[in-house]
């Protein structure tokens, strides 16, 4: 696609999604004023003339706005989703029709196509990355290492992340530095305990369209978005439970007034689980086989690792609307 004076390279779902985007770009920028003053400083000084960054991140409206004051500052951008399940195919459409950016996002691409869009953000050989997950500098360091004396740094913006990256660093394998925006206090407060506690009930609730209420919430984890999500869920009337394996942050939940329990005894009283750890397998099959049946998973962490998916799919007798929902045959 020819746009403005650039032949641009992307993938997106429709661009004709664009004039969609852009407004709800503009919406979203009136709750993040401080990019105003950053695009104006940027604009005059550029600090980014010249530097060439490869975002993987979620798609949404408040990352679009982020890229544009990277544009803003003279950067070379380009940029995939960090997940595929949260790619909004309007912001992605506005990015590349009126920013001009090389945007590799489509909602729900398959783990090839997410793949490609990595190796396609990586093609423009970043000298910075931003990484939502880590999987970005993950393939930098192996398929496409030829690339890593280009790279000057990055930035990761997960618990995930940031767990995958100090393993990699106390291996002596990570090649760069990387600032863990996670660490930082606004992100604990803001995005992970406010912004996750409400975008995940949100989803639950716009995925089920159940009645909160009076139901039994199983939360998986007591760390900052899980502190979100349990405060947000007894908001709405559920009588909370909390799961956690860390001695402190379960006495926290205890003293937040929670019930606090093994997932194993969770299992048979909750209604609705939702997990937001980090770790893998939170609720297993074991745990599935105690549930009641109607029960909903929900997962929060940054993949859904958190959930045995695998086996779960395995043992489920009907798939509706993709990977939406499965019932399981009762033994």
């Amino acid at each position: 696609m020819t746009t403005g004076t650039k032949e641009l390279n992307y993938d997106i779902a429709d661009i004709n999604l664009a004039e969609r985007g852009r407004f709800r770009m503009q919406w979203a920028a009136k709750e993040m004023p401080v990019l105003d003053l950053l695009e104006e400083r940027f604009k005059k000084e550029q600090p980014f003339k010249g530097v060439r960054i490869g975002g993987a991140m979620h798609v949404t409206a408040e990352t679009a706005n982020l890229m544009r004051i990277l544009l803003a500052g003279g950067a070379e951008a380009a940029l995939c989703a960090s997940n595929p399940l949260s790619t909004q195919d309007d912001i992605a459409a506005a990015l590349v029709a009126y920013y001009e950016m090389p945007v590799f996002a489509i909602k729900g691409e398959s783990v090839e196509q997410y793949n490609s869009h990595l190796n396609a953000v990586l093609d423009i050989k970043p000298n910075i990355t931003m990484d939502d997950g880590m999987d970005l500098v993950a393939m930098l360091h192996t398929k496409r290492s030829s690339l890593l004396p280009e790279v000057i740094g990055g930035t990761e913006e997960t618990t995930t992340g940031v767990i995958r990256l100090r393993a990699m660093a106390a291996d002596g394998k990570l090649k760069f530095p990387v600032i863990a925006v996670n660490d930082a206090q606004t992100k604990h407060f803001f995005d992970n305990r406010y912004g996750t506690g409400q975008s995940t009930i949100d989803g639950i609730i716009r995925a089920t369209n159940v009645l909160m209420a009076g139901k039994n919430f199983v939360v998986g984890g007591y760390g900052w978005c899980s502190k979100g999500i349990a405060m947000r869920a007894r908001g709405m009337g559920s009588n909370v439970i909390v799961t956690e394996i860390d001695p402190l942050r379960a006495l926290e939940a205890v003293m937040d007034g929670f019930r606090v329990m093994p997932m194993a005894d969770a299992a048979a009283e909750g209604h609705i689980f939702c997990s937001a750890t980090g770790d893998i397998h939170v609720i297993d099959m074991h745990h599935v086989a105690r549930m009641r049946d109607g029960a909903i998973l929900a997962n929060s962490g940054h993949f859904d690792v958190e959930i045995n998916m695998k086996e779960l799919n395995e043992q489920a007798v009907k798939v509706h609307a993709g990977r939406w929902a499965a019932h399981l045959r009762r033994r």
